[in-house]
């Protein structure tokens, strides 16, 4: 297909239909957020230095902190550098409560949820079954755990629950990026830390051109096994990455994609790494994981190379029930796609859907496949910037505006920021982190984005078009309420649609629980089926669309 045919071009005037060549689909539009009382500024502390932590930061997380039903924002910050103190409010991570009507208050104090340290990705779970949505935070030299105690407050608890600083080997980790998942089936949430590179400010190297100093290559840089820690049920994690066969494999982890690839009823990991081949960690069943990077074909790209993997969602982009995984890489490298054909095994589709080429020019961090127009497929939101420092050697190269991608339904993709509104397609920053969450329960995913020195961007969906969508609440029970991956299938006349419950989205972010699915032209949700952990299931039939459906695991 030539440039010219892939070109957007809005048919009769109207805003409700693009043709991308032979292929017309509805328009993704998004509106900034102006106002919301979310006043946040990423501060990296950058240096002349140009240390490599600097340029990382991107912790965002929505979630329902206080239990009222409305999705709340939490935001990380980094620390003075190298010293890596919170010494002042730019500093500060920042908790900020939804009122309603897209205005939020800032409840960092009185929540306790400041931080410590150069902070740099966020998970959200329930891992104590209490019925409150807890925090961990992936930092460099240091992580915490906030429980949440059903009162408004947090409580720092990472000591008590064996998640303080210092590993035996390394010393210390820097951890960018965690994911809460029941890896061993016993029906508590567990904790995997993607870890990324050795750091210390004493030996960093110095890199760019004479003069010109900007941040290094990977290369530079020794890499960390990634750590998987067990939930005992009292509290307290145990640290399982030996005896898992997690720590054997060194990388240099960022992105994680968690679902259960091979649909045997265990949960994988695929972790996307800087630079070096990509781990694919499939779950054997038994406590015990192998990867299989290499082997399903998800380590490299079909050219054999390896990319400086960053954000990764793992969603069904297909519609053939099998989670696949999408990557956000670096320019130069394009965004790979890899197709699940079952049985732990992989097709890249990056050229052939037309990823390659659109996406070859830009530089990705957090990534969400969502169907952003709801007409059915899963469309690609990636967070976009380049790494370097924007007064560097790239200089006007470094800002970038965020990527937009059309799923058109056809094994291919489009450029869709071109026709997401003036804002969206013009508004450049160093963008670093995003999350996903209908915000305003209009049945549409908005998106929360996050970028190194600049305002915090709140992008409301407003699409026009009326399709149709279904957002289900997924209950679960035991150590799971939160009923993390869970499989929930919809079917319409115009197919079946598949997708599972799972926080750990992008690079270092966090997204809404709930279940989001596009339903097109069609109204009506003839079967809904949902399968737990557990091996427990539900089936509703003739499910009215346009609703938030809460279900619960059955007793």
């Amino acid at each position: 297909m030539s440039l010219r045919a892939l070109a957007l071009v809005a048919i009769a005037g109207l805003p409700g239909v693009v043709e991308a060549g032979d292929v017309a689909y509805e328009p993704i539009v998004f509106e900034r957020v102006a106002g919301s009382g979310i006043d946040f500024v990423v501060e990296p502390s950058r240096t002349e230095q140009r240390h490599q932590p600097e340029t990382m930061i991107s912790g965002v997380a929505i979630f329902d902190y206080d239990g009222d039903g409305r999705l709340d924002v939490y935001l990380l910050s980094g620390a003075t550098m190298p010293g890596l103190e919170k010494t002042g409010p730019e500093h500060l991570n920042r908790l900020f409560r939804n009122l309603g009507g897209w205005r939020f208050e800032d409840v960092t104090e009185r929540a306790g949820v400041q931080g410590r340290g150069y902070t740099h990705g966020v998970a959200v779970a329930d891992y104590d079954a209490d019925g409150d949505q807890d925090l961990f935070v992936a930092g460099l030299k240091e992580n915490l755990l906030y429980r949440n105690r059903g009162d408004g407050r947090f409580e720092d608890v990472t000591a008590e629950a064996g998640l303080g600083p210092g590993d035996p080997e390394y010393g210390t980790l820097w951890s960018v990026g965690a994911a809460f998942l029941d890896y061993d089936g016993d029906g508590r949430l567990d904790l995997f830390v993607s870890n990324y590179c050795v750091w210390d400010p004493e030996t960093e190297p110095a890199c760019g051109p004479a003069g010109t100093r900007d941040y290094c290559h990977p290369k530079h840089y020794q890499g960390l096994p990634n750590s998987l820690f067990r939930n005992r049920g009292d509290g307290a994690f145990e640290d399982v990455s030996r005896q898992t066969g997690i720590r054997e494999h060194v990388g240099k982890g960022m992105g994680l994609g968690v679902a259960d690839f091979d649909q045997d009823g265990w949960t994988d990991v695929y972790v996307a790494n800087d630079t070096v081949p990509a781990f694919y960690f499939h779950n054997k069943g038994d406590g015990t994981f192998e990867e299989l990077g290499f082997e399903s074909g998800t380590a490299y790209t079909y050219y054999g190379a390896a990319v400086s993997g960053m954000g990764v969602d793992a969603r069904d982009v297909d519609n053939d029930g099998l989670p696949d995984v999408f990557v956000a890489a670096m320019s130069n490298e394009a965004f790979p796609l890899y197709v699940n054909r079952g049985g732990n095994s992989f097709d890249e589709f990056t050229d052939s859907s037309m990823l390659a080429m659109l996406t070859r020019a830009r530089t990705g961090w957090s990534a969400g496949v969502y169907d952003f127009n709801n007409d059915g497929w899963k469309d690609i939101f990636v967070a976009s910037g380049d790494v370097m420092h924007p007064e560097g050697i790239s200089g006007d190269r470094v800002p970038q505006p965020n990527t937009l991608l059309a799923n058109l339904g056809n094994g291919r993709f489009a450029d869709a920021g071109a026709t997401a509104g003036a804002e969206f397609r013009d508004r450049k920053a160093v963008h670093r982190g995003a999350a996903f969450a209908d915000i305003d329960d209009d049945g549409r995913v908005d998106a929360v984005v996050t970028a190194l020195g600049a305002e915090t961007e709140i992008w409301r969906n407003v699409t026009p078009g009326g399709n149709h969508w279904l957002l289900v609440s997924v209950r679960g029970s035991g150590g799971n309420l939160d009923a993390l991956g869970t499989r929930v299938d919809v079917t319409t006349t115009a197919g079946t649609q598949h997708n599972h419950v799972n926080t750990a989205v992008g690079y270092g972010g966090a997204s809404e629980l709930r279940v989001h699915f596009g339903l097109g032209k069609e109204a009506v949700v003839t079967r809904l089926e949902a399968r737990w952990p557990s091996g427990k299931s539900l089936v509703l039939e003739d499910v009215p669309a346009d609703r938030i459906l809460t279900i619960r695991e059955p007793e």
